[in-house]
Formats: C-alpha cells, sequence, structure tokens
C-alpha cells in the first residue's frame, strides 16, 4: 500500500458484508486503516470481506451485532476496539434495511425496525465512537443516507423517515463536535447496481434507470470513493455535508 492517508486508523462500518458496505469497508483498508467489518446475520460473507482485506495487506475483524437494539449497537463499538487494538476514529454508518409498504399497509413492526436499524443504531453508535474521538480530538463519522430521504419515495415512508432523519443527525452532531476536529457528514446513494437491486425485475430497472439524469445506476465503488475522501485528512474542512451520489437523481 502506497497512498494511506488512514495509515494508524482504526474504521468500523456497519452492514459491510456485503454491497456498499464491503465497497467502503475494502476502499478504508486500502487506504491503510483498520477495519471492522460490521454485519447482522452473514457470518460467511463477512469472513470474505476480511479475507479480501487481509488478502491485500490489511487487517480486518468481522464483528455480529443485532442492530434493532440500541445496546447491541453501542456495544458493537466497544467490541471493535477490543478487537481492532484501538479506539474508533472513523465510523460508518452504512447499515440499513427496508421494508417497503404503502403508509395504509405499513405494520408498526415494518416502521419500528426501519427506523431502529437506519436511525436510532446510527446516533447509537455515533455516541459511543465518539467518547474515543472528543479524547483524541480527531474523528470522522459518516452517514450513509438515500436519495429516498431527500425527495421522499412512495411505499417507503419507514425507510424515507429514517434517511432523512440520519441526515438531522448528521447536522446536528457535525455543529456538537466541530471544534474538536471532528467531522461528521452523510453520503447519499441514489440508484445504486447492488445484490439489493439486482433483485429487481428489469422492467423495474429500467424504469428506475430511466428516472435518473444520468442515465445510468451507480456502483458501489463510487460510493465507497465518496466515503473515504470524506474520512481522508484531506476532507478535514468538510462537516455537515450531504454528498450526492446519485446521477442528479435528487437535484
Amino acid at each position: 500500500m502506497t497512498d494511506t492517508p488512514l495509515a494508524g486508523r482504526v474504521a468500523l462500518v456497519t452492514g459491510a458484508s456485503r454491497g456498499i458496505g464491503s465497497a467502503i469497508a475494502t476502499s478504508l483498508a486500502a487506504a491503510g486503516a483498520v477495519v471492522g467489518v460490521g454485519y447482522g446475520g452473514d457470518v460467511e460473507a463477512a469472513g470474505r470481506v476480511v479475507a479480501e482485506i487481509e488478502a491485500s495487506g490489511g487487517r480486518a475483524a468481522a464483528l455480529a451485532a443485532d442492530l434493532r437494539d440500541m445496546r447491541a449497537a453501542a456495544k458493537l463499538v466497544s467490541e471493535a476496539e477490543a478487537a481492532l487494538g484501538g479506539g474508533i476514529d472513523i465510523l460508518i454508518n452504512n447499515a440499513g434495511i427496508t421494508r417497503d409498504n404503502l403508509a395504509l399497509r405499513l405494520s408498526d413492526d415494518d416502521w419500528q425496525d426501519v427506523i431502529a436499524v437506519d436511525l436510532s443504531a446510527a446516533f447509537a453508535l455515533s455516541r459511543a465512537a465518539l467518547r474515543h474521538m472528543l479524547r483524541s480530538r480527531w474523528g470522522r463519522i459518516v452517514n450513509v443516507t438515500s436519495v429516498s430521504g431527500v425527495i421522499g419515495n412512495a411505499g417507503q415512508a419507514n425507510y424515507a423517515a429514517a434517511k432523512a432523519g440520519l441526515i438531522g443527525l448528521t447536522k446536528s452532531l457535525a455543529r456538537e463536535v466541530a471544534t474538536r476536529n471532528i467531522t461528521v457528514n452523510a453520503v447519499a446513494p441514489g440508484f445504486i447496481d447492488t445484490d439489493m437491486t439486482r433483485a429487481l425485475t428489469e422492467s423495474q430497472r429500467q424504469a428506475a434507470v430511466a428516472a435518473v439524469p444520468a442515465g445510468r445506476m451507480g456502483t458501489a465503488a463510487e460510493v465507497a470513493a465518496a466515503v473515504r475522501f470524506l474520512s481522508e485528512p484531506a476532507a478535514s474542512y468538510i462537516t455537515g455535508h450531504v454528498l450526492h451520489v446519485d446521477g442528479a437523481l435528487g437535484a
């Protein structure tokens, strides 16, 4: 590794066993960070991400947590610190779930689960990670929100509300910790080519792409590049910002 601006830094990425999260984890490792690969249930997928990082000369550990439980989310930080040998310098709140349905058909459980994983867990993780960041006077928090949290989306009242809340959390935390050389930003992906979007029918995919001014889906690597930039020292004067990676879908 020659370009390693994050050498000596410890990073925790939630939802890192696949898709955007795995791309972020490998990107941060390539920049020199030691990476905690947070996952929910797929231990084999998380292990593959760790193996990929280690094969490239990096260091990583897979860490499980049920992010529907705020206490488990907070505990994940201490477990990551123990496994990785240091306080969390970089926290990437990427984990997210969807439970799509029209609002009139949306169950209480589907509302609560999405809010818990996509928003409340990010708060619990940030609160726990900030203790070390404040002591060391350096830190990076990047919240992966969504274009749905900016423009809304029919059938995703729970998801859009959680992702919009994540933007509010980002801006509020940024104001609270800016004097300690800690930045808090968000990245808002649009329609990204992942396992989730590959499960759509061809007609659904075509309709989604047609709505994107850029005329194509984004890639997980493009989202990861934005997250890596906001995590690096070069982005030290950028905080409270929402960086759209959406091909102008939310413009």
